[in-house]
């Protein structure tokens, strides 16, 4: 008489390994994960643009934390340029944040993560 439904060759599937060490390898890179992403949370990334004259600092979760502007680039008469120069090295901070992010967390190798 044939068996009915379940696994073949028994609950012991998986190639041999058994559920336990399946959830246990699964907790520990949740655990990992979850490290990591602390890890680089409590990190600050720093960018700069117009020869030193813009710097933002940034939290690895993206928050700007500081901007500091020299005075002598603060014209009046040119107030696009101070502004491209404040863009500029936000999105440059960002990209280090993004970045840094990808290479930490692309050593997990978890299909639709990131």
């Amino acid at each position: 008489m044939a068996k009915r439904g379940g696994f073949p060759g028994g609950m012991g599937g998986f190639g041999g390994m058994n559920m336990n060490n399946l959830m246990k390898q699964a907790q520990k890179m949740q655990a990992d994960l979850e490290k990591t992403q602390a890890d680089i949370a409590s990190k600050e990334f720093e960018s700069t643009a117009g020869g030193g004259a813009v710097s933002v600092k940034v939290s690895g979760t993206k928050m700007i934390k500081e901007i500091k502007i020299k005075k002598e680039v603060v014209d009046p008469e040119d107030v696009e340029m101070l502004e491209d120069l404040i863009l500029t090295c936000i999105n440059e901070a960002l990209r280090k944040v993004d970045s840094v992010t990808e290479q930490q967390m692309g050593k997990f190798n978890i299909p639709g993560l990131m």
